[in-house]
């Protein structure tokens, strides 16, 4: 069986190991795509924010710590807009049942649309960046991190449980539908070059203001070997855009 858009997180076995995963201490969400993906967010007091496959929010929580004004989160998947309500309980935060594909994005609404790891899962992204251009106000920006194309580009490398200390890279400039191994299911994602996706950005008129690939820092490893093997390949890619 294969899962398509954020459908296999309602897998509960699926679920909790994955949360088990991307919470841990170690995790390179954590140390190495969060760290990139907040400098490139920056200030937030009073911005209004969308965040497409929002997962549990846990990014919305720290958005409201930073003093945002308001907080919407979007996600395909029940059970992870069950973990983000609870998550933000006590807050004004507004979770929406929906995959991105499939909502009707308002006009003009939003000062900040934020994805952290989910555009990956789309197909037609074309369409869905002009929603984004849609939805922000002027001036408003657009920050965002995917798979970077060297992970995303075959998942040879996934089949070994292991901890990999090399990568295959192959089929990088054919875009389209990967197949990939995980948590002992195949999940459907979709491969783009880094140039497809500046490409994409910038027919649906936003102008490219950062590009990120969250190099490890030293500080944010408790091991020399697991830092130095983080230092090998780009597991992440980090876009900060703005509509004018």
């Amino acid at each position: 069986m294969e899962y398509k858009n954020s459908s296999v997180y309602d897998n509960d076995f699926f679920f909790k190991h994955y949360m088990d995963r991307r919470h841990r201490d170690e995790s390179p969400n954590i140390i190495m795509e969060k760290p990139s993906l907040i400098e490139l967010i920056g200030n937030v007091e009073n911005n209004d924010i969308f965040d497409l496959g929002c997962g549990d929010a846990s990014l919305g929580i720290e958005l409201y710590m930073k003093n945002c004004k308001s907080y919407t989160g979007i996600d395909g998947s029940i059970n992870m807009c069950n973990k983000a309500i609870q998550n933000l309980e006590g807050s004004t935060g507004k979770i929406i049942h929906s995959t991105m594909q499939d909502y009707e994005y308002p006009f003009e609404l939003y000062d900040l649309v934020v994805s952290q790891l989910a555009l990956h899962y789309v197909e037609d992204l074309e369409r869905l960046m002009d929603h984004v251009f849609q939805t922000l106000k002027n001036e408003g920006r657009f920050v965002f991190s995917v798979q970077h194309p060297i992970i995303t580009c075959s998942s040879e490398s996934m089949k070994k449980s292991e901890k990999r200390t090399n990568w295959i890279v192959d089929h990088y400039f054919c875009s389209g539908k990967r197949v990939e191994p995980w948590i002992g299911e195949n999940v459907v994602k979709f491969h783009r070059a880094i140039e497809e996706y500046f490409d994409i950005l910038q027919k649906s008129g936003f102008v490219i203001q950062n590009i990120k690939e969250a190099a490890p820092v030293k500080e944010n490893f408790s091991s020399e070997s697991e830092y130095e093997r983080r230092r090998r390949i780009p597991l992440f890619l980090l876009f900060s855009c703005k509509k004018p």
